[in-house]
Order: C-alpha cells, then sequence, then structure tokens
C-alpha cells in the first residue's frame, strides 16, 4: 500500500450563528485542517448538511468541505448527486462527500421513516452508492430495481466529487473498497439504546481484520485508495492512562485496547505524532477526523515540521 501524506478533518456540530460558523472554518483553515466535515443528524442543534457545507466553502478559500456522513435513507441518491456536483463546482472542487447506511433508530422514528434491519440499510447504500459513481462518472442511467428508480437520468453540472463510505460492517467497509476513494473507518460497532453511542470495536485484531478485508476487495483499486478514522478524543497530556479511564469506565474496554487504536489519540504531542505513524504502517491510515481543533493543532503543526502533511490545494 502506499503511504500517503497525513490529511486532518475538523468536524463542526454547531454554533450560534454565521459569524461563529465561519470563525471557526477560518480557524480550522488557518490551523492547518485539510477538510471541514458535518455529520447528518436530526436532533436539536444538529446542522443541516449540503447547506452548512455549502456557506463554510464560502466563507474559506482552501479548505475542503465534506460530510461524515449522509445518512443513505434519508434522501434519493439521484437528488444527493445533483446536490454534491452543484457544490462541488461551486467550491471549485473541494466537496469530500460521505455517505453511511445510517444507524440511529429514534432519528428514524422522529421522521417517521421505517427503520430496516441493517442487511436491508446496506442494501439500499449499495445501490445508491452505484448510482451515485456512475452519474459522477457522467452517465446517462437508467434503473428499475427494488430501492431506486431512474429513467435516463444525467448530471448536471457533470462532477465527480472525492466519494467516502463510511461505517463499520464488513460489507460497508468492502463496499467502500470497490467504490469509494476513501475508506471511513469508525470503529463504532452496535448502536446503543440512545441512538447516538455505540459499543467500541477497536481491538487490534479487530482492526487488522477490517484492514485486510479492504485490502483485499480493494484488488487493484488499493493504490488509489485513502483510509480515514473517525477520532472520538484528542487530548494532550502527559499522563495517557488517567487520560482514557472515563472512557474504559463507560465502554468497559480494557485501557490498553483504547490506547492503541487510531480512534483517540492521547498522550504528547510526540507521542501522538508517533502513534499517527504505528497506524499508518501497520493499518494504512492517513486521513485523520477528530472534534477538537485547539487540541489537534500541535500534532498537525509537529508534522507539518517534519514534513509529513500533504500539501497542495485541490483541483478544480
Amino acid at each position: 500500500m502506499i503511504e500517503r501524506p497525513f490529511r486532518f478533518g475538523l468536524q463542526l456540530t454547531d454554533a450560534p450563528g454565521p459569524e461563529a460558523w465561519a470563525a471557526r472554518a477560518r480557524q480550522a483553515e488557518d490551523l492547518g485542517f485539510d477538510v471541514i466535515v458535518v455529520p447528518d443528524h436530526v436532533v436539536d442543534g444538529a446542522p443541516a448538511p449540503l447547506t452548512a457545507l455549502g456557506f463554510l466553502a464560502a466563507a474559506t478559500d482552501r479548505i475542503r468541505v465534506g460530510t461524515m456522513v449522509l445518512n443513505n435513507d434519508f434522501r434519493h441518491p439521484a437528488l444527493v448527486a445533483r446536490e454534491a456536483a452543484m457544490l462541488d463546482q461551486l467550491s471549485n472542487g473541494r466537496l469530500e462527500l460521505g455517505v453511511g447506511a445510517g444507524h440511529a433508530a429514534p432519528e428514524y422514528d422522529e421522521l417517521g421513516v421505517p427503520f430496516d434491519p441493517a442487511p436491508v440499510r446496506v442494501d439500499r447504500l449499495e445501490a445508491s452508492v452505484a448510482i451515485l459513481r456512475r452519474l459522477f462518472d457522467g452517465e446517462t442511467v437508467t434503473v428499475e430495481g427494488p430501492h431506486y428508480r431512474l429513467h435516463e437520468h444525467r448530471l448536471w453540472p457533470v462532477r465527480c466529487p472525492t466519494l467516502l463510505v463510511g461505517g463499520n460492517g464488513n460489507r460497508v467497509l468492502r463496499l467502500a473498497a470497490t467504490a469509494a476513494d476513501i475508506v471511513g473507518f469508525t470503529g463504532l460497532g452496535r448502536t446503543l439504546p440512545d441512538g447516538q453511542r455505540h459499543e467500541p470495536q477497536w481491538a487490534t485484531d479487530q482492526i487488522d481484520a477490517q484492514a485486510d478485508l479492504v485490502r483485499a476487495a480493494a484488488g487493484a483499486r488499493l493504490a488509489g485508495l485513502e483510509f480515514s478514522a473517525l477520532v472520538q478524543q484528542v487530548a494532550i497530556t502527559s499522563d495517557r492512562q488517567a487520560a482514557v479511564e472515563p472512557i474504559s469506565a463507560w465502554t468497559g474496554t480494557d485501557p490498553g485496547i483504547l490506547l492503541a487504536a487510531p480512534y483517540l489519540l492521547v498522550g504528547t504531542t510526540n507521542q501522538i505524532v508517533e502513534q499517527l505513524h504505528e497506524a499508518r504502517a501497520r493499518w494504512g491510515f492517513s486521513y485523520f477526523v477528530t472534534r477538537d481543533a485547539e487540541a489537534t493543532a500541535p500534532v498537525i503543526e509537529a508534522l507539518r515540521d517534519a514534513g509529513s502533511l500533504k500539501e497542495g490545494d485541490p483541483e478544480p
């Protein structure tokens, strides 16, 4: 696998108004983040993702914008493709479209959308990604399937934004390997009853198996794939053990497992830099999405000083 330069995304979830949204986006750009991403939830305080990205793209110059990730069940893929294509054009090619199968039953209940079993939701995601891929490739698409129907539909403007497929199950990871540009590893297992928290699946042997699955499924595509990790916490500290004890307590996960996983970045700046290099060497992770700009900034700076970051503006 090609060893890619590191990239960093910052997930934004809320802000009190347009000035604050713009300020946070510009701060992320100034701090060296490569991407701003927003989630897709219908809980109070969550942004409407595509509208938010249009604003964030207009408020910045260089940084890419993306979804982490759109719930496939809430939108028709042809309409997602149209919105994505226009946003990619208006942002000069800065869009990274992330999609997933959906997981939070309370959100489905709130919207009155049936929450089908996971295999059915993944079936729909597979069908949706196939449509997105064909439309982004400029095809005229006709589909008569169990989930979607299209009749000689063509995308305008014809754009091909970066496509991320995110999730944790084997089928979703295999889909990402065969159809996406970025594989979004989450490490999040079964959704807990509140609809937002998950059982972590962070043991190194679990991640080994997932990375091996993606490599095998990707085949000749592997050289062009980027592996992303959704980081749950970044903490600059000299006491790694104490920092992970609260997470260990509520998840029932051994602290050693937590500290070895790429989904927590905890320790001194040098320790985190070493952890990132180890995660890239072992699993191929080079793109890390965090939620804490200030804590991540020293790590980005250290990697920049070492010449380990991706450089250059996106191509329009």
